[in-house]
């Protein structure tokens, strides 16, 4: 792309400038940055760029020195023209001119930027000077980003394949759902589509940081450290112009419920135009992709990570306590709470402020739980820090290793009075993905977080409670708000002493059978041990909840009681089922389930008890695409979408909606009164992508009966030229 340059002095026919040419194309491919743009130049720290200039007539290079100008608002920084073919550094600004270009009328001239250098749009000019005269140019614009590929660059990452993935990859996958049944979510990034590399630019421009003091942001805006900082707060809008606004319940009716979004593009665009209106609504895997996507785009490589049954720890003590009724029903009476997924963002940087042990990926989480040196913000955090279980590293090791670490006591609790207790160390963070490299599959990264050792003790039950005891003066004194039968609350201490190792005379376990599709029967698996020499005569209380992903359940659907006998060493197995009707037509998005079960001995009023969480899978929607998934941009293809009602019921008001940013203008919806059990709703429509990369075409089913969306597909398609 060539442009005239503006000219801000008087310069006489021999010094005068025709056009520049900044070489896009070729930059771009030198640089990596190839979609990122079509209209300015994007260039990455610490490797040199070219760009042309043409003059009206070959100019005697000796008679004038000629300098080059980079503005970053108020700041500004000149350099030398130097005709040789020396190499350039990258320690400062320097730029050279080949000697056999020399007496041309066309210059190519090479520029190299510092490696620690500001991520931001910046000026460049050109001023020609004689013995007696000064000539001054305006060039024009350049984007600069991190360089993960240069060694020097602190976001360095060595592997190509990881490159590939962590920045220049525009698709990913959401884990989603419980531990026990894992559901992945395609997640369109966007970083090509137009207009997002300038909705990530002005997110730093719009900052309270840059707002408060400008040169001092730019000066800053070099270190990762602090770039991940600033775009971790602003994709939240809490404390500043942010992009999202999080809502975790109630109507969505005045924006977008957060299971509808598929990409980040969209939510950007809305952002800038709106003129920085935060987008509703966002929930923490919006967040996370979101922030994924202004990372990746920025050159800083980043991955979104799901931690299965995550641990909100308010008082930083990481112990989450959890009250059952004598029946397993779950009260809501903790300020802690227990996420069933939770999803934030890794970043790829080398902590120099930290030192080489902490070099590597780093947690970063823009969801708006806690405040971090006043704002709404968490991390960079070293993986390894929380591995190390280094509680003071920079920035927020605590809360991150609650998050995945914390130890669970669940209280058993009647008529105000604490009736049963037990310890679970390995519930939190039993499961930590993300998307491998390369391919659709999960890739664990829970041993990265989680050791079987740690300095303070083992994961086993009795040494983690030993742990909690050995901080809490070998007693952990409970707070908490009970719930009388009389609907009272009154305050209760409780003092819960470390387990002797001895083995509980009573045990049980609780297990969900198969995973269950919606239409099924749970069922139910129940497991008694009696590690006594005395025939055992016990109760037995079931109980099951619907509930959110990220909140305590709600009223229980579903009881069972029994009495049974058991005798000495005996391992008795109980199976139980819950029919469909008592939970269809109370499912929400999240299909998640709290079982529990209670176990009371009639003679010694001893308790135990077991938890399960899992959730009900949809059955999917068929999205098939005439010729395959690999389409050639601006052309037409029919798509074929269609759902087979797999309940045993008739279904009314059914709707099948089709959507696809960057495939379809619009949502494609079809109706019908009536969809008898076994029957298929279907729909043709026409696509055309608009722009490279990959997309995603989103099918979603829903009827009158259920509250909300009952299933939803996704099918990934490949944009090529």
């Amino acid at each position: 792309i060539e442009h005239k340059p503006a000219s801000i002095s008087r310069v006489p026919d021999h010094c005068q400038l025709k056009f520049v040419n900044f070489e896009i194309h070729k930059n771009h491919i030198a640089h990596e940055t190839v979609g990122l743009s079509t209209h300015q130049l994007v260039v990455r720290r610490g490797w040199a760029f070219q760009l042309t200039l043409i003059f009206h007539q070959p100019i005697d290079w000796s008679a004038y020195n000629f300098e080059l100008e980079v503005q970053l608002g108020d700041l500004t920084e000149r350099f030398p023209v130097h005709f040789s073919s020396q190499c350039l550094t990258s320690l400062r600004w320097s730029a050279r001119v080949l000697p056999e270009s020399l007496l041309s009328h066309s210059v190519s001239v090479h520029v190299r930027s510092p490696v620690v250098s500001a991520v931001a749009s910046y000026h460049l000019l050109l001023h020609i000077q004689s013995q007696y005269h000064i000539f001054n140019y305006e060039l024009g614009t350049f984007v600069l980003l991190c360089n993960p590929w240069y060694k020097d660059d602190p976001v360095f990452m060595p592997l190509e394949v990881q490159l590939q993935e962590y920045i220049q990859s525009d698709y990913g996958l959401v884990y989603v759902g419980t531990h026990q049944s894992v559901r992945q979510q395609p997640w369109a990034f966007g970083q090509y589509e137009p207009g997002v590399l300038e909705a990530c630019l002005q997110l730093l421009q719009v900052s309270p940081q840059h707002q408060s003091d400008r040169q001092i942001d730019y000066l800053r805006r070099a270190d990762p450290v602090y770039l991940c900082r600033v775009l971790c707060a602003m994709v939240n809008c809490n404390d500043d112009q942010g992009v999202l606004a999080g809502k975790w319940q109630g109507s969505y009716a005045d924006g977008v419920c957060p299971t509808d979004w598929t990409g980040s593009a969209e939510i950007l665009h809305q952002w800038l135009s709106s003129n920085y209106s935060p987008v509703r609504y966002g929930q923490c895997w919006v967040f996370a992709c979101v922030l994924c996507t202004v990372l990746r785009v920025l050159g800083i490589p980043s991955r979104v990570v799901t931690v299965f049954n995550a641990a909100h720890d308010t008082n930083t003590n990481l112990i989450i306590e959890e009250y059952y009724s004598s029946k397993g029903q779950k009260f809501n009476l903790s300020k802690d709470s227990i996420w069933n997924f939770h999803v934030w963002v890794e970043c790829w940087m080398r902590r120099e402020d930290l030192g080489a042990d902490f070099n590597g990926w780093q947690v970063v989480d823009p969801t708006p739980q806690e405040k971090s040196a006043g704002i709404y913000c968490c991390g960079p955090c070293p993986v390894s820090a929380i591995q190390r279980r280094c509680l003071h590293c920079p920035f927020d090791a605590s809360f991150i290793l609650a998050s995945v670490d914390a130890d669970v006591i669940r209280l058993i609790v009647r008529d105000g009075l604490v009736v049963g207790r037990s310890v679970d160390t390995e519930w939190v963070g039993q499961l930590i993905y993300t998307k491998s490299i390369g391919s659709d599959k999960p890739e664990s990264l829970t041993h990265t977080y989680k050791t079987k050792m740690s300095s303070l003790g083992t994961y086993s039950s009795t040494a983690s409670f030993g742990r909690i005891s050995e901080q809490k003066n070998r007693h952990v004194q409970i707070s908490f708000i009970l719930h009388s039968l009389a609907n009272e609350m009154a305050l209760y201490s409780v003092h819960v002493t470390a387990p002797s190792g001895i083995v509980p005379r009573l045990e049980v376990s609780l297990d969900v059978e198969r995973s269950p599709y919606m239409g099924d029967a749970i069922c139910l698996c129940v497991t008694i041990s009696n590690h006594s020499r005395h025939t055992r005569f016990l109760t037995e209380h079931l109980n099951a909840q619907l509930k959110h992903y990220n909140s305590c359940p709600h009223e229980n659907f579903w009881k069972n009681s029994h009495q049974l006998e058991i005798q000495p060493g005996q391992v008795m197995t109980l199976h139980h089922s819950i029919p469909a009707s008592q939970y269809k037509s109370l499912m929400a998005h999240d299909n998640i389930v709290n079982a529990a079960v209670v176990i009371k001995d009639m003679k010694t009023k001893e308790r135990v008890m077991a938890a399960q969480e899992f959730n009900i899978s949809s059955h999917e929607i068929n999205i098939e695409v005439e010729g395959g998934d690999s389409i050639q941009m601006k052309k037409n293809y029919i798509v074929h979408v269609f759902y087979t009602n797999q309940f045993s019921t008739v279904l009314s008001g059914a709707v099948l909606c089709v959507e696809g940013y960057g495939l379809l203008k619009n949502k494609h919806k079809t109706r019908l009164a009536l969809l008898q059990p076994g029957e298929s709703i279907q729909t043709t429509v026409s696509i055309m992508a608009s722009s490279l990369g990959t997309k995603l075409l989103q099918g979603t089913f829903s009827h009158s009966d259920s509250p909300g969306v009952v299933s939803r597909s996704f099918r990934k398609i490949s944009v090529h030229n």
